[in-house]
């Protein structure tokens, strides 16, 4: 075992599989003692058992460490105090939480029902506000502590799933917002945009050429909740992490502007000005869709970066 996160206590949400059990195991095996969360659904957000995360404290305790196992909804605010509790109640402090639990329910927007909607914004936006919540209350008194969201590269937009873009998006505003509000309390946040093989991504309509394994993102989750990222300043930040590849993501900023003259903007004005002084951005994401309807066509998986 190593010592990256020794005498650390960190909460894992959607700990029970993929990304959130490497995580759990990550941890534990860097010394710190790991609450591990998991409702236990499938991948729809159905059918819960509570010996998912079970089965992932088992695994810790065979190889050395200690960890305890919430089997709650964090969708609700009662269990995401409850996830925060269990590390009180077990270990008298909480250092860092993980919220990686998400679940899946696609449908082109037109056809998207409220029972598709709800569910997802619930388990990944709101999941991860009730354990920032209740984790952030403590590390506020603590004076230290670091927050970890799970966003998606799907934060650009996505043809099919825009329930979970939507929340990965809220994923990311809420991290920052926390990085702002918590910074002189001495708390962290950050959030990670993992590109892995789980069973979440086996579903993405296009064949991914940058892609790695759930322990490779556990290994960047590891740095995250450190004294030595909280040492070189890491908050506020958004990463991916694709098997070999660790990539930055922009802060929102402004890329051009223009003021209006006179007596000020008209529709007309507007039409004939914006086009060519402040333009558009480019979306990315606009130039794989041709290739993701061929795809679709040919019951293929085109190649995406």
């Amino acid at each position: 075992m190593g010592n990256f996160l020794a005498g650390k206590v960190i909460a894992v949400t959607g700990a029970g599989r993929g990304i959130g059990r490497a995580v759990a195991l990550g941890a534990a095996a860097e010394g710190a003692r790991v609450v591990v969360n998991d409702y236990g659904v499938s991948m729809d957000g159905g059918s819960p058992t509570s010996e998912i995360a079970e089965s992932v404290v088992k695994e810790v305790t065979a190889a050395g460490g200690e960890a305890v196992a919430v089997a709650d909804d964090i969708s609700t605010m009662a269990g995401g105090q409850r996830v925060v509790d269990a590390a009180l109640t077990s270990y008298g402090r909480l250092d860092g939480v993980v919220c990686v639990a998400g679940i899946l329910r696609e449908r082109m927007l037109f056809n998207m029902s409220e029972d598709e909607w709800d569910p997802v914004i619930a388990t990944h936006l709101k999941g991860t506000f009730t354990v920032f919540r209740a984790a952030s209350a403590v590390m506020r008194q603590q004076r230290a502590g670091t927050l970890i969201g799970f966003t998606s590269g799907n934060h650009q937009g996505s043809v099919s799933q825009a329930n979970y873009s939507a929340a990965k998006g809220g994923v990311i505003s809420l991290v920052r917002s926390a990085a702002l509000g918590l910074h002189k309390y001495g708390v962290t946040a950050n959030a990670v945009a993992p590109v892995a093989r789980t069973r979440m991504s086996a579903n993405v309509p296009m064949e991914l050429t940058e892609i790695g394994e759930p322990e490779d993102v556990a290994a960047l989750v590891v740095y995250l909740l450190s004294d030595r990222a909280r040492e070189q300043g890491i908050t506020g930040q958004v990463y991916t992490i694709a098997g070999p590849k660790i990539a930055v993501w922009a802060q929102p900023r402004e890329l051009r502007s223009a003021y209006a003259e006179g007596a000020g903007w008209t529709p007309e004005r507007i039409a004939q000005f914006l086009p060519g002084s402040v333009g558009v951005d480019p979306m990315p994401m606009l130039s794989q869709v041709a290739g993701m309807e061929l795809a679709a066509a040919r019951r293929d998986r085109p190649n995406a970066r």
